[in-house]
């Protein structure tokens, strides 16, 4: 299983997604600060991975305070979500893992425990997300799986894969999964401009499982789905509504439009806690605004004539109709999904 992150005596121990795939080396953050930078730089991405970075960020603030009690942390625990919570605004398992911690430090606090069994309970917690997050990536692979063809091409963009959570990932354990069930998979990866998350991460951890993979421009697409090369479509998702409507990385509501012209199924897949039911709508999802220089350069070297205006939000959303299916790790769920996510919830009380 690829190391996207890991907690160690020293710290958290990430693999450098900026370095991949020409170079594989480790960052490691010794405290929350770092931990924050981290998630803004895109040395770790993807909104499992980042809520759970977040998580382990929380313990080792937890664990590098000078404060004696919980009563005298609790400000400086509030500082410490705030940063991190101000990172990645797009991607909801964020705020989910830091509002998880928050409970769990009320509830330790209300109940008087010390600081010492604070922070023990608090890095406990984290490794249960982490755990969590990989049994739910095995999850979503067998339901997704199932979905997918025995034999054909499937489409994938940016990457949602073990480098994008804990392990085994959510759109790409989709496609693992299948081709463990003995599925013959050819993936499609796009290229996904301008942080070319798929040419350089899928196409290299899909090469690590040796897994039939072909990169291509993000506006080949179409042509290859008018060809019959694509029988269907899996992605991840960073915020999914109350309604279906889904945030992933731009360009991801191309895709989807696409498919649905062509009458190829367009499958995501996310974790439940990737699921925003307090916004209703794709409308309300902030989407992010990324550094210009993204854009304008490329390795080192620019790309744009200077001065040039550029626009560079992370994602876009997918309207609920273009979605043929919402692969969780609680099932598969469909139009309408104002209903079926409702259900589910329900049904998980």
């Amino acid at each position: 299983m690829i190391p996207t992150l890991a907690w160690t005596p020293e710290g958290v121990r990430f693999i450098d997604q900026t370095k991949l795939p020409l170079e594989e080396s480790y960052v490691l953050a010794t405290t929350y600060e770092q931990v924050a930078d981290v998630i803004v730089t895109m040395v770790v991405r993807g909104a499992p991975a980042i809520g759970v970075s977040a998580a382990y960020g929380i313990a080792l603030g937890a664990l590098k305070t000078k404060a004696t009690t919980p009563a005298e942390f609790a400000p400086e625990f509030e500082q410490i979500c705030a940063r991190l919570a101000g990172t990645r605004p797009t991607a909801v398992n964020l705020f989910w893992a830091i509002d998880r911690m928050k409970k769990l430090f009320a509830r330790l606090a209300a109940a008087g425990d010390s600081l010492d069994e604070v922070r023990g309970k608090i890095l406990a917690e984290a490794d249960a997300m982490y755990q969590e997050d990989i049994a739910a990536c095995k999850a979503m692979g067998a339901f997704g799986g199932a979905l997918l063809p025995d034999v054909g091409g499937v489409l994938t963009h940016c990457n949602a894969g073990a480098l994008a959570t804990c392990g085994y990932g959510t759109a790409l354990g989709v496609i693992r999964s299948a081709v463990e069930q003995g599925k013959k998979i050819k993936v499609y990866a796009d290229e996904t401009r301008p942080f070319l998350q798929g040419a350089r991460l899928t196409a290299w951890e899909l090469m690590e499982d040796g897994i039939d993979t072909t990169v291509i421009c993000d506006n080949m697409a179409a042509s290859l789905m008018r060809a019959g090369k694509i029988q269907a479509v899996v992605v991840g998702a960073d915020r999914i509504a109350a309604n279906g409507d889904t945030a992933n990385k731009i360009g991801t509501y191309n895709v989807a439009i696409l498919a649905k012209e062509h009458g190829i199924p367009f499958y995501v897949a996310a974790p439940w806690s990737t699921i925003d039911l307090a916004t209703a709508t794709g409308e309300a999802i902030p989407i992010e605004e990324r550094p210009a220089v993204e854009v304008t350069h490329h390795g080192g070297k620019q790309l744009t004539p200077n001065g040039v205006g550029i626009r560079n939000p992370a994602f876009d959303v997918t309207p609920a109709k273009y979605i043929t299916g919402i692969v969780t790790e609680r099932g598969v769920l469909r139009a309408p999904y104002v209903e079926s996510l409702r259900g589910m919830e329900l049904a998980a009380k």
